[in-house]
């Protein structure tokens, strides 16, 4: 099977546009997760009951984040995707986020991005447009998602859409020189 994770991510730094992957769909407790090697999704956990995902998980393909997975978005869509569905997205900005594990923090970013054909979000055109109750939540929902697990998660802030395209370009070099 075809490593997915390999697919162009048509980065546009202009329109601040590019592609991502879904791994997991709003609305699931169940935390899903490429893998490379077999070419298909897996369960990486079970969200406590009650405790769903907000908005679409997934990453940007051809790109290699600080932790050597491929770089993290949410995408927020009119009706949730399916698992492995392939988007185009306008990005509208990054939550910063630090994560600490045995002691180590780490810089770990979500990218958040709109799908092009989005009629529910398509004036949304940075972070500061969406209402500050559901940025709240997006926060609260990143802090709380390790909660169980041996890491801690912090946003320490909030990028624009030029932020999110030069953390795709770093991350595009990082895959490039590995």
């Amino acid at each position: 099977m075809e490593d997915i994770s390999k697919v162009p991510h048509q980065l546009d730094p202009e329109k601040g546009q590019c592609r991502v992957i879904i791994e997991t769909p709003r609305g699931s407790r169940i935390k899903f997760k490429f893998e490379p090697a077999s070419g298909l999704f897996e369960i990486s956990k079970f969200l406590p009951k009650g405790f769903v995902f907000p908005f679409e998980f997934g990453f940007v393909p051809t790109t290699v984040a600080e932790d050597g997975d491929p770089l993290d978005a949410i995408v927020l869509m009119d009706e949730p995707a399916h698992v492995g569905c392939l988007l185009n997205v306008r990005l509208i900005g990054v939550l910063e986020l630090v994560q600490t594990e045995d002691g180590k923090e780490s810089p770990d970013p979500r990218l958040v991005g709109i799908p092009v054909q989005s009629s529910d979000y398509a004036e949304i055109r940075s972070l500061s447009d969406l209402n500050e109750d559901l940025r709240t939540q997006m926060s609260e929902f990143l802090e709380l998602y390790n909660k169980n697990s041996s890491k801690r998660d912090k946003v320490t802030g909030f990028g624009d859409r030029r932020r999110a395209v030069e953390l795709v370009e770093a991350a595009t070099r990082r895959l490039q020189e590995k």
